[in-house]
């Protein structure tokens, strides 16, 4: 399989804020990556920023290269005009945002809003653009298309909305998603359905999809690959399955800790001390340090660990691994 998105060294600064610093992934054609972390881990505004849809006043630094499917011409997303960035977005990079209540347009009906792509990016007639829709809202398992095009989105449930904003992310069969917490405002029923239609989406077109999310179950049964971010940095990064039997990371270790265990006898979930540095005044050490339970002193506080390869593409940020502890 060939790379979809290579995100290279990308780096955001808002005011003297520098919130996201030196951020490197990659999603190949049909494979998902997550990328998890607590919220104001810098996540969302690091994939957001790389698409062209951060903060106006941001400044940002790095390569964002999507590659054509065939493996030929490479676009760098960073130093495109405006005018292209918005023929790249839509066209070949489509988005599933967090709350499909807000994100789709209360005064258009769901059919306007299928057909606007279609007819913007692949030049579709009208009759074209709405057989198109029809065609997606199947796709997405919602019952009675030819129904649901006339309705708005307040008429539709939860459910309903967020896989009608999926059918809009595919509309002009978009060489990679984003998904920015797709389904963390469903219930557990409708999550499970919303991602097998993803997953299952993915694997008839070959989407490569990048799934940003803070549960670590969502993107442990979904992603092929995860990234951990913290204090705007990668801590972790690794192929799924060797991320959840073999962690390294004192955070990542302490986000697994975190979740619920069937089983676990104890009044109250366990947590991690403390809370996320303020992106202005990042420590010139370990961003983790203050909060880590493995910490050494004058190391971990003065000296900023690289990111480093373990072998197999495991790369880890710290100074002290499991067998160090």
């Amino acid at each position: 399989m060939s790379t979809a998105l290579d995100v290279q060294s990308l780096s955001v600064t808002i005011g003297q804020a520098r919130i996201v610093r030196d951020v490197s992934w990659s999603v190949e054609h049909g494979q998902t990556l997550g990328i998890v972390g607590e919220s104001g881990s810098g996540k969302s505004l690091s994939v957001l920023s790389a698409a062209g849809l951060g903060p106006g006043t941001a400044r940002i630094s790095g390569s964002v290269v999507l590659t054509d499917p065939d493996g030929g011409d490479q676009h760098d997303l960073l130093t495109m005009s405006g005018n292209a960035l918005r023929r790249i977005r839509g066209r070949r990079i489509g988005f599933i945002f967090q709350d499909p209540a807000t994100s789709l347009n209360p005064m258009l009906t769901v059919e306007r809003q299928l057909t606007e792509g279609p007819e913007v990016h692949l030049s579709m007639t009208p009759k074209q653009a709405r057989g198109r829709a029809l065609e997606l809202l199947e796709l997405v398992g919602i019952p009675d298309p030819a129904r649901r095009l006339k309705s708005y989105p307040h008429e539709l449930s939860g459910g309903m909305r967020q896989r009608v904003m999926i059918a809009v992310a595919l509309a002009c069969d978009p060489e990679v998603i984003i998904a920015d917490e797709a389904t963390t405002a469903l219930d557990v029923t409708i999550q499970a359905q919303i991602i097998e239609a993803i997953r299952d989406l993915q694997e008839r077109l070959g989407t490569a999809t990048v799934w940003i999310s803070h549960d670590l179950a969502v993107v442990g049964g979904i992603a092929d690959e995860v990234v951990v971010m913290y204090g705007g940095e990668v801590l972790e990064r690794a192929e799924t399955v060797d991320l959840f039997q073999h962690t390294k990371h004192p955070y990542t270790r302490g986000l697994f800790e975190s979740r619920p265990h069937l089983g676990r006898r104890t009044d109250q979930l366990l947590s991690i001390p403390g809370a996320p540095p303020d992106p202005r005044a990042i420590p010139p050490g370990c961003v983790f340090w203050d909060r880590c339970s493995v910490r050494g002193d004058e190391r971990c506080r003065g000296e900023h660990p690289e990111l480093v390869d373990l072998g197999d593409g495991h790369w880890v940020r710290s100074f002290y691994l499991p067998e160090d502890a």
